[in-house]
């Protein structure tokens, strides 16, 4: 995988708002920051300090709002393919009918779908993403490596989470036997991805996680032994859980608990382990969560567009469960984009039991960035603007006519139209400017997802 390298020399952006995301929420109605190399150098209210050596690039920030870059903490680039389809459908039987057309894919495909997915976040404030890719055709090529090649390509700061799933229908499972690996074999995998691209090290651009899909598409063995790998090979674990109602019937009847009891059952609790949902939590599920540090990927989009129903995020949060946000797959999202998701986030949380007091502009933001660098096993190099941590940044431009009467940023930004990103730079390195991809065509990623998409739409029908 080719790496970006760290810039040399300053960047100055100044006469901004800024919003630190740092424990104190730190705020500054008109400020500058100041990045060295790949790092935060310093930032501080009025502009910079005008004898800075090496400055190579300065940015006036005026009209505009700096945050830290947004994290995107559950996704299915994959999905890209097959927006638009099973419209109507709950999940259990969204996955039914599209099962069959996902375990069609190959390496052209997802590398394709990777751009489209990781274009459109990055477009709209995303400096570090991840992917959950649980469906491995055989003969389909380098999947997992696809979407690692594409982050590359447009400078993303990634988390590929290599899943896996071993329990098709005859074996009581939703997935066709044929989209399903062996358990040794999913595992032998898995552990590959990890020796091949796991980098550790700070500042790193692409970590490895391990990543079954879900208790109804996994047997327990693979979810006992997962475990076991993620933590000899000292990395990340995640999963979907608790997304439905029907997911704890199935639970209840198969396992005899519910979902959180049977994750705990075979070591899926802890600080290095997220949940994709985590919609139907008791009071008992999200304690356990707080006590054991498991983290939680809030998708608010995708679970109406599911039926889901809405997770109980304020409540987890006082509970001091680590949450961030998640697009989830463009097939239950088709936006794809994550800066939708704070103001989504927000609108869906009001709606629950907490009303007015469910969640404010800061917590939405707070969960976009830090919560997601949190849940990520990230945030001591990103989510905050802090010095000394990564240049992952995102300047928003807040003075057009979307934006321009709301003269609080923070809810302009939340509350408001999608905002244009004047500026995305990760670990220094610009990857968004003026709105558009800095390292990619986007007229030529729109025509490849859409030729993939039609070639495996041409796919599924032919075999059924």
């Amino acid at each position: 995988m080719a790496d970006t390298g760290i810039p040399t020399g300053r960047t100055v952006v100044e006469k901004c708002a800024i919003a630190t995301v740092d424990a104190e929420d730190t705020e500054y109605a008109t400020g500058h920051l100041v990045v060295n190399g790949n790092r935060i150098e310093s930032l501080g209210p009025g502009d910079a300090p005008g004898d800075l050596e090496n400055v190579t690039r300065r940015v006036d920030g005026t009209g505009h709002l700096l945050t830290p870059g947004l994290v995107n903490t559950h996704h299915h680039f994959s999905q890209w393919l097959t927006r638009g389809l099973a419209q109507d459908s709950s999940l259990f039987d969204w996955l039914v009918a599209l099962y069959p057309t996902w375990a069609r894919i190959d390496e052209e495909m997802v590398h394709a779908a990777a751009r489209a997915s990781l274009g459109m976040m990055a477009r709209g404030g995303v400096t570090t993403a991840m992917d959950h890719h649980y469906v491995f055709p055989r003969g389909a090529g380098d999947l997992l490596g696809a979407g690692i090649r594409a982050a590359a390509e447009l400078g993303v700061r990634f988390t590929a989470a290599r899943g896996s799933m071993d329990l098709g229908e005859s074996d009581g499972g939703l997935p066709p036997d044929f989209a399903v690996e062996t358990l040794q074999g999913a595992l032998a995998a898995t552990e590959k991805a990890i020796d091949a691209y796991h980098d550790a090290s700070f500042g790193s651009m692409l970590h490895i996680a391990v990543a079954p899909c879900s208790p109804f598409s996994v047997s327990t063995e693979l979810m006992r032994q997962s475990a076991e790998l993620a933590r000899r090979k000292g990395v990340r674990l995640h999963t979907h859980g608790s997304e439905t109602a029907e997911e704890e019937t199935f639970c209840h009847e198969r396992f005899g608990m519910g979902p959180t009891d049977y994750f705990a059952s075979v070591g899926w609790l802890g600080e290095d382990v997220w949940m994709a949902h985590c919609v139907h939590m008791t009071d008992e599920d999200i304690a356990a969560f707080a006590r054991t540090g498991t983290g939680a990927a809030h998708c608010p989009s995708s679970n109406a567009r599911l039926a889901a129903g809405i997770a109980r995020v304020p409540d987890m949060l006082a509970a001091g469960v680590p949450v961030g946000l998640g697009v989830d797959g463009t097939a239950s999202n088709e936006s794809g984009e994550l800066h939708t998701e704070l103001r989504n986030a927000l609108l869906v949380s009001r709606l629950g039991p907490h009303k007015q007091d469910a969640l404010t502009v800061r917590q939405a933001l707070r969960l976009g960035t830090y919560g997601g660098a949190r849940v990520l096993g990230r945030a001591q190099e990103t989510g905050s603007l802090e010095a000394g941590k990564l240049a992952d940044v995102v300047l928003w431009k807040l003075d057009g006519i979307g934006h321009s009467s709301i003269a609080d940023p923070v809810a302009a930004l939340v509350l408001g139209a999608a905002a244009p990103v004047t500026l995305s730079l990760v670990g220094g390195v610009p990857v968004v400017e003026d709105g558009r991809l800095v390292r990619a065509d986007e007229d030529e990623i729109a025509r490849g997802a859409r030729d993939e998409a039609r070639r495996l739409a041409r796919l599924a029908a032919g075999a059924g």
